[in-house]
């Protein structure tokens, strides 16, 4: 007899456990959905790492970084190869970010690096050219490189190397 009390208690603590299991598995899965909308609203908002395409009445629309810096390049660079060393490096900062998503009207494919001949680091290219920022741009929207010694220049979608 005391047998099957015992055993009458253990099945009853584990249906009870089962039970409680069930109602923790039906609240999680009423909270699903809203995870899936926090999941969807953040991929809907553009990665942090993302470049941007931004625009200046002078310039035009140009290529930025995440923080919006403005990316140049030069036009004595040749595909593959920065000609811009030294004083001009100093000036001319390279992009080296590598791990970063473009936007509407760019092709990622477009994007890739090269080892620089001087210093042995990455620098991002856009079509082959290397990626540049300008020292004297000091916050989001700068471009004062545009044009300088009518050599750099903004990047843009439409950008054609010659």
């Amino acid at each position: 007899m005391k047998k099957a009390i015992f055993t009458l208690a253990i099945l009853s603590i584990i249906f009870v456990l089962a039970a409680c299991g069930k109602s923790t598995e039906e609240k999680t899965d009423t909270d699903q959905p809203d995870q899936a909308q926090t999941e969807q609203s953040k991929s809907e908002q553009p990665p942090a790492d993302s470049l941007q395409l931004l625009e200046n009445e002078t310039a035009g629309e140009y290529l930025a970084d995440p923080q919006g810096r403005a990316l140049y390049y030069f036009k004595k660079d040749e595909a593959g190869k920065s000609n811009c060393s030294g004083d001009c490096l100093a000036n001319w900062p390279s992009f080296t970010s590598e791990d970063f998503s473009v936007p509407e009207g760019f092709d990622k494919k477009d994007f890739d690096t090269i080892t620089r001949e001087d210093n042995g680091e990455k620098q991002v290219t856009y079509k082959g050219f290397p990626l540049y920022y300008f020292a004297k741009d000091q916050q989001e929207g700068d471009v004062n490189g545009q044009g300088v010694k009518d050599v750099w220049f903004v990047v843009n979608s439409e950008t054609k190397f010659e």
